[in-house]
């Protein structure tokens, strides 16, 4: 592995010598500490109550108060505190809503630091803008609009803001109760491919370890994940593994920054010092993560590198993995993934003296139209290994947001009850019986199913609770038009988005909602470690805000009063109760009441002692086809990345980890050379679907391959091409490259 160990020039090992990284590009945190207490000054107490007593709304590794159960000590990341302005603002003047022209030419940045949503808002077609509504006349507009249309007209989509596990649940059994399975959450199109080939490889679709597995493991490989900028305090975790001995491997396009050192500011040396976190980075190309597994497959199968008592015993399918990973040509594989048949030789024989290792994976393996085979060749490669089920080994799919693990396990899922049971007429029929109504059996609509289903004209009803799909999704002039298409639009929220101001083909209605805080009752998330996790109540009240559970319970009520006498659920507490209940695997969640109070089901980890919940008992090895990644010559597949932001928010025009600004186009500098473009220059990239301008950022990147920002990429990226398994969008394309006649020549890193 000598030609992939990451190592450092002389110069960069000159600039260690000074303190606290002055000299490399970084994030100042403790400047930015500085900068979000000043920003939260007028609620400073408020702000204090929610970081010392919430469970973190940013990524799922799940922070309550200061503290987690992976490392000892108080820890903060900037996700975090990024996100407690959300909590902490005051509401806007709402007479601003009365003609949205000018806000119309706010960025979502801006109408973020207007402030909170306070109060029920109405916009009808061909009016300027919104007027101050009812409770009562919202919930009356509505339920007339659902009662008028039919079941499969209506659909729901839910976000991950921190949103909780009562709000997932309560959100699909009032879709189920007003008789519609188009009820989605915002894990469809970030790890809807992992959820699906979990299941059918180890009969489970979440993490099978923790993160104390990480400690002392062998072996850590990341695999299209950058947990240094979506997950920051894992940085914590990695200086503290790599303390013990572990190494860690990077599978990646590009190798970021903040995976190569990072300075984390809670612990004394790495803060004044730095830390080097990967030891080895191998360069695939953008969707050749396929090609490349299988070409260390054989390598592993060849030499007799596989646990073939583990395989023998415990797994089904491999002869036929076996065949299918022989069948394949190594220049078809060398081609498709960008490394030679040496270099993934030298990774099998890495995993061969790794006795012990944990594979993670998050957005870069799933969001392809090959997004779950992708996962199941992870799979395949940790069952070869035996890398499951036993301490300091696990296969373990990072979660970016708060709770979209229980997303799935709530049933807030167009494919899939509580429990995460499958949508057909058995599981229906169980879960009617204990639901005390009729649940409809038919699968329902997935997130990019509900868009197209706007622009065809088939919906009557579009309700979002949270989230901002003209943001999040391929294509946003499509999904602009899409939702102009539907007569009603709902837009639960905290705060403004530009998708409100869409105009609605009759009416667009927003309801004020109450952040995971201030939600009566406290509420619970899941993490990615599976641990169930309860946030206290910190009462506030903002305007006319209500429970974002309790206005989904009270809006069947509008459309179904009768429901009121089996539909239950009518507080926090009960909801935890039922959940307990529908979903045994979280039996306890009714007895958590403080902050620290949490359930990891399944214990430590899953599949001890090789135990899989599969109908054959065994897991199972699935061979998938190597994808088509084709593209003509003179071209690049472009990819989206994030920086400095959570989900759509963003927080800076400069990623202060690699110092490239919103319009950067990250470029590998032999293919800037070939195309006589040098770091600045302004350039246009274009394929069949539009344009964007942007700047050539010379970045350690595989040649042939570029990344943008998303969502500002998304404008090249084609709507309608979703993975097979989990419906979730290919956010790559393929596209020319030219450079611009304003070329600037501006010096972005």
């Amino acid at each position: 592995m000598s030609r992939f160990r990451v190592t450092s020039t002389l110069g960069e090992q000159l600039k260690r010598l000074v303190p606290l990284g002055v000299l490399f590009r970084k994030p100042r945190h403790f400047l930015d500490m500085f900068k979000i207490i000043w920003k939260n000054r007028d609620n400073l107490p408020y702000a204090w109550k929610v970081i010392t007593r919430g469970v973190c709304d940013g990524c799922a590794l799940g922070v309550a108060g200061l503290y987690d159960w992976t490392v000892k000590g108080p820890h903060l990341c900037m996700t975090r505190l990024n996100l407690l302005r959300l909590n902490t603002v005051s509401p806007f003047d709402h007479d601003i809503l009365r003609d949205v022209g000018s806000l119309e030419k706010l960025d979502n940045v801006q109408l973020r630091e207007l402030g909170r949503l306070a109060y029920p808002m109405s916009r009808k077609k061909g009016e300027k803008g919104f007027t101050r509504i009812s409770w009562e006349e919202a919930y009356r507009r509505i339920a007339d609009r659902i009662r008028a249309s039919t079941v499969r007209r209506i659909a729901f989509f839910v976000t991950a803001r921190g949103v909780t596990n009562e709000i997932y649940y309560m959100s699909q059994k009032a879709a189920r109760a007003l008789g519609t399975n188009n009820v989605d959450n915002a894990a469809r199109i970030c790890h809807s491919p992992s959820t699906g080939a979990m299941k059918h490889a180890i009969g489970l679709a979440a993490s099978t370890c923790s993160y104390k597995d990480w400690y002392g493991t062998d072996l850590l490989v990341f695999f299209g994940s950058n947990p240094a900028n979506d997950q920051p305090v894992t940085t914590k975790y990695l200086h503290e593994a790599k303390k013990l001995g572990t190494k860690v491997a990077i599978i990646n396009p590009y190798l970021e920054p903040g995976m190569k050192r990072y300075w984390v500011p809670s612990t004394v040396e790495s803060a004044v010092f730095g830390t080097d976190i990967a030891d080895y980075f191998i360069p695939v190309h953008t969707g050749g993560d396929i090609a490349f597994l299988y070409g260390v497959m054989r390598h592993l199968i060849e030499n007799n590198w596989v646990d073939e008592e583990f395989i023998a015993s415990h797994t089904a399918g491999f002869e036929e993995l076996k065949k299918t990973a022989r069948g394949f040509e190594w220049e078809a594989l060398e081609a498709q993934s960008g490394i030679d048949r040496h270099g993934m030789r030298d990774f099998a024989q890495l995993l061969h003296e790794a006795k012990n290792a944990v594979l993670i994976w998050s957005m870069g393996i799933t969001q392809h139209a090959f997004g779950g085979d992708g996962v199941s060749m992870v799979m395949n490669l940790g069952l070869m290994r035996g890398y499951i089920g036993r301490p300091k080994n696990g296969l373990m799919p990072i979660r970016g947001h708060s709770s979209v693990q229980g997303g799935a396990e709530m049933g807030c899922y167009a494919t899939a009850f509580p429990c995460v049971k499958p949508v057909n007429p058995e599981n229906a029929k169980k879960l009617s019986e204990q639901y005390g109504f009729e649940v409809p059996d038919w699968p329902g609509m997935t997130t990019t199913d509900m868009v197209e289903a706007c622009a065809r004209g088939e919906l009557d009803v579009f309700y979002n609770l949270g989230g901002n799909l003209l943001r999040n999704l391929p294509d946003p002039d499509h999904v602009r038009k899409a939702m102009e298409n539907v007569p009603l639009r709902v837009h639960q929220d905290i705060i403004l988005n530009d998708q409100m101001f869409i105009e609605a083909k009759e009416e667009v209605i927003l309801l004020p909602a109450q952040t995971r805080y201030e939600q009566e009752d406290g509420g619970c998330e899941t993490t990615t470690e599976r641990r169930i996790l309860f946030s206290p109540e910190i009462k506030r009240q903002v305007g006319e805000a209500r429970a974002e559970w309790r206005i989904m319970r009270e809006l069947v009520m509008a459309v179904k009063p009768e429901m009121d006498r089996v539909f239950g659920c009518e507080t926090g507490w009960r909801i935890r109760e039922e959940i307990a209940k529908v979903v045994p695997f979280y039996e306890g969640v009714e007895k958590l009441r403080a902050t620290g109070d949490m359930v990891q089901y399944g214990g430590e980890r899953l599949c001890d002692n090789a135990v899989f919940p599969t109908p054959n008992g065994r897991a199972n090895f699935r061979p998938v086809p190597l994808p088509d990644l084709h593209r003509p010559e003179g071209t690049f597949k472009a990819s989206t990345r994030r920086g400095k932001q959570f989900n759509s928010l963003i927080y800076a025009e400069i990623d202060p980890i690699n110092g490239a600004p919103r319009d950067a186009v990250l470029m590998n500098q032999e293919d800037a050379a070939r195309l006589h473009l040098k770091n600045g220059d302004a350039i246009r990239l274009m394929n069949d679907l539009g344009e964007y301008e942007g700047h050539v950022f010379l970045a350690p990147i595989k040649e042939g391959n570029l990344q943008v920002h998303w969502p500002e990429g998304n404008v090249l990226i084609p709507t309608g091409v979703v993975d097979s398994v989990g419906g979730v969008p290919d956010y790559n394309a393929v596209v020319r490259v030219e450079k611009s006649e304003n070329s600037a020549g501006q010096n972005g890193g």
